[in-house]
């Protein structure tokens, strides 16, 4: 799905700044400058033409540009007649994928649907591009479950070959330990925490995976928890770290309400955010977490007093495995690179959104947004 995502972009964007024709127009313009390490179009249409998915492209007039062989096939439309051209509002008559086109179009906002085609449960994504294009993707259920089925199987023979002998690793790791002495002693411990180091990183490999496969909102052990709370219990399980650098936690007073979410994950998510900071506040200062309700939605706000978060942070401190400057760690724990990367799928499964800042009177600031009603 990836890979045709990044087509659809790469097709409108070239669209666009080239400047093509898509009505009647035969040859294309040969790309100049630093265009030519794109596709050309061409291709870019034999990769949506070959993807699983069904993919339509629509002008600002609603008017088929292409329409890909699986697209024709899903909506039953007929494939010995040109399309292209044509009003895809004439070409299929449908009230509610007309309707998410015509909202796509006048909000530029990405809209979804499910769609029963005939036999096949079908998700239909409408994207809008520049210039008024919209892109529609049409992915079966049965697809859709096929690679998660796939991807989960993948997971398992994961995480069984990599445990293991992870397993065994440390166990003689502990056994090494028992037996260390003045010339070996660092060399083992520096073993023990490498491993360690590696089985945390499995751990949270996988469970990133796991989260990718979860569609957004539907948390499968939902039930009630209030934040405040689940920050203290968070904390208690932090403060033995915190208490040998004097940094303290600040909870502003906050309301006591419910939400609807996984609390395992939720746990997870907090104490990825607490020891984020941690690791950046300086010896002797605090984190600052305050939790609002604004319009149906409860906001969890985790400031730190540490250097703040650089251009480049900002722009991939979501990104698996980036790491900040290490100049700016205040601690000597080191993670994984997975810790904000789980946050922010553990938010989009719970339909919410995390977005870090810089705080005014300098450190970082992270923030939890999540709905307040059933997930």
């Amino acid at each position: 799905m990836a890979s045709a995502w990044l087509a659809l972009g790469l097709l409108i964007g070239l669209c666009t700044g080239l400047g093509i024709s898509w009505l009647g127009q035969r040859r294309l313009a040969r790309p100049q400058g630093s265009s030519r390490l794109l596709p050309s179009v061409r291709q870019l249409l034999q990769w949506i033409n070959a993807s699983p998915s069904g993919w339509i492209l629509l002008d600002r007039g609603g008017l088929i540009r292409h329409i890909s062989p699986r697209a024709e096939r899903l909506l039953q439309v007929n494939a010995g007649r040109s399309l292209n051209g044509r009003s895809f509002r004439e070409v299929y008559v449908d009230q509610a994928l007309n309707s998410a086109i015509a909202v796509a179009s006048c909000q530029d906002r990405t809209q979804r649907l499910d769609l029963r085609l005939g036999e096949e449960e079908v998700e239909v994504l409408v994207v809008p591009g520049s210039k008024g294009w919209l892109g529609v993707q049409l992915q079966t259920r049965r697809s859709l479950e096929a690679q998660l089925e796939q991807q989960e199987r993948w997971v398992s023979d994961v995480a069984h070959e990599l445990k293991t002998p992870l397993t065994a690793l440390l166990l003689v790791g502990d056994s090494l330990a028992g037996q260390v002495n003045s010339q070996n002693a660092r060399m083992v411990e520096r073993l023990q925490r490498e491993l360690l180091r590696l089985q945390e990183l499995v751990g949270d490999l996988l469970e990133l995976s796991r989260l990718e496969n979860i569609t957004p909102g539907a948390t499968a052990r939902s039930g009630e928890v209030v934040l405040p709370e689940l920050v203290e219990q968070v904390w208690q399980g932090l403060r033995p770290l915190a208490d040998q650098r004097g940094v303290a936690l600040e909870l502003e007073p906050a309301p006591s309400l419910a939400l609807q979410a996984d609390r395992s994950r939720l746990h997870r998510a907090v104490l990825n955010l607490l020891d984020n900071a941690l690791r950046y506040s300086p010896d002797g200062g605090a984190i600052t977490v305050a939790i609002e309700e604004r319009s149906g939605w409860l906001q969890l706000r985790v400031s730190d007093q540490g250097p703040g978060l650089s251009e480049e942070d900002l722009d991939h401190m979501f990104e698996r495995f980036y790491r900040g400057d290490p100049s700016r760690v205040r601690s000597p724990r080191t993670g994984s690179g997975l810790g904000l990367p789980i946050v922010q799928q553990i938010a989009a499964t719970h339909g919410g959104r995390i977005q870090a800042f810089n705080h005014p009177k300098g450190g970082a600031v992270l923030e939890l947004t999540l709905p307040l009603g059933q997930t």
